[in-house]
């Protein structure tokens, strides 16, 4: 049985990620702080992986910390050292995440997010680890206009957020090139959305959203009376922007296929998009949930928001040619199964 540590585990992709790995027969290590995520979010994945394989064992543990404590991480790797466990590889989702707020806080993201990932490298590598998928971003891309994103399309980040994705990323370059152990893929995936299709697991954004699914099941469930919409004068079709939405359990999939990929493959640096190639409009999001849930959701436009892009959305070949993964969940069923978390969990996990 190989063993996989996951940081930020118990975030959105996080959680949804632990959980099939569970079911792909991995025994996980997860570190989190909890600062943006819930406890309540593991508990409901070994409940729902549990209930689903009829077994009572469950080879998942759980260490609370911050990836900026070296002396934390020194001794989570030396914990599991000593339980006689390699760690076979390791999924980076750990780090803050908000545009908005990186922008009018950027000494906090990239403290967080830099200094913390360059912990995690210098401690994997005094273990030996040499198998690392990084949870990248879409955003570290340069503007466009109408034209899908490849993983060779320039890059130019307009956001601190994004800067950091891609500053770490450029570390990841130098430190394969130093040394050929290494295996590591960066994933750049686009807008995850959706949830598990139990409803117990979900996106839990605590404090307020900034992603627009979670807005959206705001509305409708009646947390607030409008979902704003930055901008009705992009030049899209109908004036809003257009991204890629993809589900998170399409998400969580790519992660651990990529993992596998490189366990079992010689030394390689990846960098590869996750998304499904559709571009859908913020209005055709919104009609697509009201459809498919029969319910509606009142909005109004506001003014553009700093630091986002027109068309953000990918080229996907390399995903599917190279790695066989296709998209398995339309964007009907991530409103679907987004939508039944939220009415299980009008106020998230807590």
């Amino acid at each position: 049985m190989k063993t996989i540590l996951v940081t930020g585990g118990a975030g959105f992709i996080g959680s949804h990620t632990c959980l099939l790995l569970l079911e792909n027969k991995y025994k996980v290590y997860v570190i989190d702080s909890f600062q943006n995520s819930s406890k309540e979010s593991l508990q409901r994945v070994k409940s729902i992986y549990k209930y689903n394989k009829h077994i009572s064992n469950l080879n998942l543990k759980v260490f609370q910390g911050d990836l900026c404590d070296k002396g934390f991480l020194e001794n989570t790797f030396k914990t599991i050292s000593e339980e006689n466990n390699s760690i076979d590889g390791i999924i980076h989702f750990a780090g803050l995440k908000s545009v908005s707020e990186s922008i009018k806080n950027p000494l906090l993201y990239w403290k967080t997010n830099l200094i913390g990932t360059i912990n995690l490298l210098e401690i994997m590598d005094e273990y030996k680890c040499e198998n690392f998928v990084f949870s990248g971003s879409a955003t570290i891309y340069e503007q466009n206009e109408n034209c899908l994103l490849h993983e060779q399309s320039p890059l130019g980040p307009i956001n601190a957020y994004g800067n950091t994705k891609l500053t770490i990323e450029v570390l990841l370059q130098d430190i394969f090139k130093s040394s050929m152990k290494y295996k590591i893929a960066s994933l750049r995936y686009f807008n995850p959305i959706g949830a598990h299709s139990s409803g117990l697991i979900g996106e839990d954004s605590l404090g307020t959203p900034n992603n627009i699914f979670p807005l959206i099941a705001n509305t409708a469930i009646g947390i607030q009376k409008r979902l704003k919409i930055y901008g009705n004068d992009w030049p899209t079709k109908d004036g809003t922007p257009i991204r890629d939405y993809i589900h998170v359990m399409d998400v969580a999939e790519a992660h651990i296929r990529v993992l596998e990929y490189l366990i079992c493959n010689k030394s390689e640096y990846l960098e590869v998009n996750i998304g499904t190639g559709k571009p859908t409009s913020v209005l055709e999001l919104i009609d697509t949930f009201e459809r498919v849930n029969n319910i509606k959701v009142p909005y109004i436009f506001d003014k553009r928001r700093k630091g986002d892009n027109c068309f953000v959305v990918a080229n996907n070949d390399l995903m599917t040619c190279k790695f066989k993964i296709f998209p398995k969940y339309s964007l009907e069923d991530m409103c679907r199964d987004g939508w039944k978390w939220k009415k299980l969990n009008p106020g998230g996990y807590n």
